[in-house]
Parts: C-alpha cells; structure tokens; sequence
C-alpha cells in the first residue's frame, strides 16, 4: 500500500511584467563548466567554501532554471513528473557520502539531475537523468537500481511472456534512437526462472535504465537546450513508460 504521494512542487507564477526571473533558463554558462573541471583539480573544503557564490550563481542558479524549464516540457510526455528545483529533490547534492568510502574527496565532480515520475519515493520512481561530467554530458532514463520491492515487481512482472515482449520491444525502440540500454545485472538467472526461456535475462537485472553519452553540444550554453534535452528523453519514452507500468503494479 502507497502511502500519500509528496505534493508536487509548484514554482512560484511568473508576474506579468515581461522582465527575467530565476526560473528563466538562459543556458548554462562557461563558468559552469570550468568550475566543474577546477573542482576535480582541487576537491578540498577550503577551495569550495571560497568559491560558493560562484557555485550558487554558475551551478545551482541554471541548473534550476533549467529543471523547472524542461519539466515543463516534459509534461507533454510524462504528465506526472516531479520537476522539483530544490537540492535532494531534483538537484543532487555536491556533497560526497564518504562515510564507508575509502575516497574521502568532499565532492562531486559532476553535475547530477533528476526528474521523475511517479507516486512512489523519488529514487523507486522511473524518471529521467542529466549529468553533466566536462567534457561530456549525459542523458539517462529508467532506473539506476531497484529497491528490494521494486526488484520483486520487476521480476514477477518479466514472468508474464506478454509483459516481458512489450519491454523488449520498448527496449529495441530506445536502441533504434541510438541509446544504450542495460543496467547492473547477477550472473546467473534467478532461482525460480527457466534459464532457458525466451526472456530469462531480464530477470538478471538489477536496474535498468537507457542513456547516451556526448560531448558538450553548443546548444548547453543557450535556451536551445531545454528543447535539446527534450528530444534525447523522448527518444527513451518507450522504456520509461514499461517501468513507470510496472512500478504502479507494485
């Protein structure tokens, strides 16, 4: 049972004056990018704390101009998507978990975003990702990894020969467009599975998500992008809305 979904956020109405608010996007900036290249330099508290007014005006400033800018956009394929420009929400947080790490670097060195949808906590939700890692950019899809009840839908689920065809279909179309699809997977299949059937390897998987890796185009830099984007995510609709079907069913 599901308990209330987290109300929607909603960003403040834009005033009828015509002039530029925060919710705006103009583009990510050059700042944007070099600040990720000299944060890998020199990944230290000292060096950020110095720099936080340029990490709030190149980093946070676009990034949530630009997630409220192409949820917007998104609606028009995914009506329920939490486009949330706030930090845990769809802004990953800069700051490195290094209690169990061996690596105890403060930060990270890329740019993560995450739009989903979905009444279930934002990560056991199937949504749509940005990254940027200069000098790339990368736009995923799906789910990075299954939480325990997830993981026992999706394999009931990938039971059901029809269930299973329609994802694999969904699956050819997103690798049509160009996509890589796949996800962390066990080496062998399942106790309970045929290992032998038709679609055993989709029981393997632990997560399953699409995603296409380029360099930084130009469009990055202006309004353009938001529509850029926009076209890579629907390119992997198809298995956004296999997973979005079969986490409803948990």
């Amino acid at each position: 049972m599901i308990g209330c979904a987290p109300a929607r956020y909603q960003p403040p109405k834009r005033k009828a004056t015509g002039a530029m608010d925060e919710f705006d996007f103009m583009g990510f900036s050059k700042g944007t990018v070099s600040f990720f290249r000299s944060l890998k330099r020199n990944n230290d508290k000292v060096w950020f704390d110095a720099r936080k007014e340029i990490y709030e005006r190149d980093v946070v400033a676009p990034s949530r101009a630009f997630v409220v800018a192409l949820g917007e956009k998104l609606r028009k394929i995914a009506p329920d998507i939490h486009a949330d420009p706030r930090v845990n929400r769809s802004l990953f947080r800069i700051h490195r978990d290094i209690r169990f790490s061996a690596d105890k670097s403060p930060y990270k060195t890329h740019l993560g975003l995450w739009m989903w949808e979905g009444a279930r906590p934002r990560m056991e939700c199937s949504g749509f990702y940005f990254q940027l890692d200069p000098p790339e950019v990368m736009f995923a899809c799906g789910i990075h990894i299954f939480p325990p009840a997830i993981l026992d839908t999706f394999r009931r689920v990938v039971a059901d020969p029809k269930r299973a065809a329609d994802l694999e279909t969904a699956i050819r179309k997103v690798e049509k467009s160009g996509c890589a699809v796949g996800g962390d997977a066990t080496v062998r299949v399942p106790r309970g599975f045929d290992p032998h059937g038709q679609y055993a390897h989709f029981a393997k998987y632990k997560g399953l998500f699409a995603a296409v890796n380029e360099k930084i185009p130009d469009e990055f830099y202006t309004p353009a992008f938001v529509d850029y984007a926009f076209k890579r995510y629907k390119s992997m609709l198809p298995l956004h809305q296999w997973l979005k079907d079969m986490v409803d069913d948990a």
